[in-house]
């Protein structure tokens, strides 16, 4: 009965504050690792803030079979977030029980074959943090953070409660890097630039990559094409993230 088991590879998408894209880096990755012929599961394990149906464009809720919930599919990936079963703009008023339950549903769906899981986590480090990781053991973590001291900060604390776990960290990506007037073309930093490539200098953490503060990507979020399953410079981006997230997978696995 085990023989058949698929073995998946379980991937945290994490944060240390709110804000700072690791929904949008989430989906994008998602999508990107399919487009790379990867089978690819996205759970939205951020239960109070569901973003992932909207990102992703596909709402529809999904059906159970032999008490298991079967993921949709969007962009090539497979999917699963509370914003599918509840209604829209739907408060969750929940304990930490009712939550840990809630994520085990959506971690043990009928997920197919899907061999690489993208776990969506809510921002800081609380229940949902402790209940993936004692429970479903990620085999390693991205931590995603602006270049802003403060969210660096708060990014260190999402590292150390990995660590603390035993989870390794595959990288760190800086999301919101640099933005280009659509006027002039100049290059700005408001949020500063290269804070967390030196961060994971110190800590000794690869750094994957950096996605610039565009607004095309805020206007493909919001409408639901995620930019990584389209051409051009932004999808090349979340590939080559995609890319060196999968190498440091494969030395680790070795």
């Amino acid at each position: 009965m085990t023989a058949d088991k698929v073995q998946r590879t379980i991937i945290a998408i994490g944060s240390g504050k709110g804000g700072v894209g690791k929904s949008t880096l989430s989906a994008n990755l998602a999508v990107a690792l399919a487009r790379a012929g990867k089978k690819v599961g996205l759970v939205d394990a951020d239960i109070y803030g569901p973003s992932q149906p909207r990102i992703m464009g596909n709402d529809e809720r999904p059906e159970l079979a032999e008490k298991k919930i079967i993921p949709v599919e969007a962009f090539g990936v497979k999917m699963l977030s509370i914003g599918q079963l509840v209604d829209a703009g739907t408060a969750l008023a929940w304990r930490g029980p009712m939550v840990a339950s809630a994520l085990g549903q959506l971690m043990d769906g009928d997920w197919g074959d899907t061999e690489l899981m993208i776990v969506d986590l809510p921002p800081g480090t609380g229940d949902i943090q402790l209940s993936l990781v004692q429970k479903y053991k990620p085999a390693g973590a991205v931590v995603v953070s602006t270049p802003q001291d403060l969210a660096l900060i708060d990014a260190t604390r999402a590292i150390d409660l990995f660590r603390k776990m035993n989870v390794p960290v595959f990288g760190i990506v800086e999301n919101m890097a640099g933005y280009a007037c659509p006027h002039c073309g100049e290059i700005s930093d408001p949020f500063g630039s290269g804070g967390a490539e030196a961060a994971a200098r110190v800590m000794d953490i690869p750094f994957l990559g950096r996605i610039p503060l565009t607004l095309s990507i805020r206007r493909s979020s919001d409408s639901g094409e995620p930019p990584a399953a389209g051409e051009g410079e932004e999808a090349e981006a979340f590939a080559a993230i995609a890319a060196r997230l999968m190498d440091e997978v494969n030395r680790r696995s070795q």
